[in-house]
């Protein structure tokens, strides 16, 4: 089974897949995390962004290995530990410029589907993978929230460390941009919607183990 959530910044669908993955005995990728990883490494390798053919060689030559443990996620880039690396703001605010590369792109989502087929029962969380990287999963949600409550979660994420206009370049302004490569902003057909505006995080958790245990109990 493949459960598939897709999400805005700040929903919530990290820490909530992790959980999910965790109670149900599923492995876990973070999507988002292996952008984060290219860009990391493009930004080491000086490569420059604008530059779509120089990204998509750094991307296709990026020496990526991602644990797919929802309990120990670690992220590294050849012998180099990214795991926290990758969570830096200057990341968060480059990001979008992988992202939105093309070929870069579509490298990534190979790379997104061979880990999905290898593990088989996994929750899958990104930004397309309802819609272009896992369209047939069993279990697809699109995580939202308000942008207040996004923008109040991604702060305390960072530790209270960025200032408003910070924030709002890594949440508002990134899912702006990200957009034109994807939407996750409203639901395809068949993909059912959780708003987690109010709800607490344990409740959307349970909330999507819910929708997977009534899939599980419709294909008996």
């Amino acid at each position: 089974m493949v459960i598939a959530v897709d999400g805005p910044s700040g929903s919530g669908k990290s820490s909530v897949c992790r959980a999910a993955a965790t109670q149900l005995g599923a492995a876990y990728l973070d999507t988002g995390a292996m952008y984060r990883a290219a860009t990391w490494y493009c930004l080491d390798q000086q490569v420059d962004l604008d530059d779509e053919d120089a990204v998509a060689v750094a991307v296709e030559e990026l020496p990526l290995n991602i644990s797919t443990d929802p309990q120990h996620q670690v992220v590294t880039v050849g012998q180099t530990d990214v795991t926290a690396g990758i969570r830096e703001p200057h990341i968060s605010e480059k990001v979008s410029e992988v992202a939105t590369n093309r070929k870069a792109r579509a490298l990534l989502i190979a790379a997104q589907r061979r880990i999905i087929d290898k593990e088989g029962f996994i929750v899958a969380e990104g930004r397309d993978i309802t819609t272009v990287v896992a369209p047939d999963a069993q279990v697809r949600v699109l995580l939202t929230a308000t942008a207040e409550a996004r923008l109040r979660r991604r702060g305390t994420q960072l530790g209270g460390t960025q200032n408003p206009e910070a924030l709002k370049r890594q949440v508002l302004e990134r899912d702006k941009k990200d957009s034109a490569a994807s939407n996750f902003t409203e639901a395809a057909d068949g993909v059912a919607v959780l708003d987690s505006s109010d709800l607490s995080f344990d409740e959307t958790v349970d909330s999507l183990i819910g929708r997977v245990q009534l899939t599980r109990e419709a294909r008996v």
